[in-house]
């Protein structure tokens, strides 16, 4: 697959109501829907991801992620457009810090689909957002000069909507700093536009190794021969690939949908890494489920699918990722703990408090 085919489905980037109707069925109401939602949020899929979509079902799962909805604007006087608080983390321009060791490089202002459940619309799709060379330097100064950095994450928007050459240069310049151990890739393009995983791609990000890669695929509809194809270039460069899928209300919020998905990026060689609880963010209120069912799927996935296909349910917040887990420790005693197995039952664990005296302790 060659650079000239990603490059055409940026160039037919879907923008216009009326460019859609070769994709989709579309009443006069949604399209003054679309028309109402887009003055307050930008909006943008490729051609390939609107060929995915079920053209008659106002209910498609890939048609919600991305089409605008006139519920968007019911939560307008909730004005949480950075729910995480990220430009209060920012040390260097783009650059986002909460934990010690790793950041977070907004690397790009745009995505090839622009989401309706995306965490940064402050930004993506924005131009006031700018990646200069400037801040570039400013950002790499500032990892360069904090040696307690090891793990740097690139994201956006969709840093793959940069060239290959401007890749390159970037991961050049991040692996020439010294503890900088690790380099992870945020990216959706293997979902919302597969053919940017191109060969000649592959070959830049195999130089820069070791390279971690995360994805958000989020219901089994988008997990196309496209995607498994894009999916399995990256691995056999050597790139563990990670799934981070978004919980959404009325697209992946049952077991059995959430099971095909995890089972479906298994088989693709993509390890499912988090499921985030959407966030409370202006204009997705509509995708956010209760944490309960989130909790519920969970329970439903363990025991139930290998442990390789479980990822871990988690709310992001200002503080960092806080992990939510199904209740499993039942009680404790003076000398064991009691938990819940995935079937229900109850085993026992002898533990006692004061730890284990072995063989010939004093």
């Amino acid at each position: 697959m060659s650079d000239n085919v990603w490059k055409d489905q940026i160039r037919r980037t879907i923008r216009k109501v009326e460019d859609l109707d070769a994709f989709i069925e579309l009443n006069e109401r949604e399209r003054a829907a679309i028309r109402a939602a887009e003055r307050e949020f930008k909006w943008q899929l490729t051609p390939y991801y609107a060929s995915i979509m079920d053209p008659s079902d106002r209910g498609c799962p890939v048609r919600l992620q991305a089409v605008p909805q006139a519920v968007e604007l019911d939560t307008l006087d909730v004005a949480i457009l950075d729910p995480l608080r990220e430009e209060d983390h920012n040390p260097a321009p783009n650059l986002i810090r909460v934990y010690p060791d790793r950041v977070a490089w907004t690397v790009s202002n745009t995505c090839p689909v622009l989401c309706r459940h995306c965490l940064r619309k402050r930004m993506v799709g924005r131009e006031s957002f700018a990646f200069s060379e400037a801040a570039r330097d400013a950002a790499l100064g500032y990892i360069a000069s904090s040696p307690a950095i090891r793990d740097v994450l690139i994201t956006g928007g969709d840093p793959l909507m940069h060239s290959d050459e401007f890749i390159d240069d970037l991961l050049t310049r991040l692996r020439s700093i010294k503890h900088v151990e690790i380099v992870r890739i945020g990216s959706r393009t293997p979902c919302t536009m597969p053919h940017r995983i191109t060969p000649e791609l592959c070959r830049v990000l195999k130089k820069h190794h070791p390279l971690w890669f995360n994805t958000q695929f989020n219901h089994p509809n988008e997990l196309t021969p496209e995607a498994e194809e894009a999916c399995a270039r990256l691995a056999d460069a050597g790139i563990p690939l990670g799934n981070q899928s978004v919980l959404l209300r009325g697209i992946n919020d049952d077991v059995d949908t959430m099971k095909r998905l995890v089972q479906g990026l298994v088989r693709m060689r993509v390890r499912p890494y988090y499921i985030y609880q959407a966030q409370t963010l202006t204009g997705t209120a509509h995708f956010i489920t209760p944490i309960e069912r989130g909790l519920d799927i969970i329970r439903g996935l363990r025991g139930h699918t290998s442990g390789l296909a479980v990822p871990v349910y988690l709310l992001d917040t200002p503080y960092g990722k806080i992990p939510m887990h199904p209740e499993t420790i039942v009680k404790r005693d003076d000398d064991a703990v009691y938990l819940k197995a995935w079937n229900g039952k109850v085993w026992r664990e002898p533990n006692p408090k004061s730890g284990w005296q072995g063989v010939g302790a004093d």
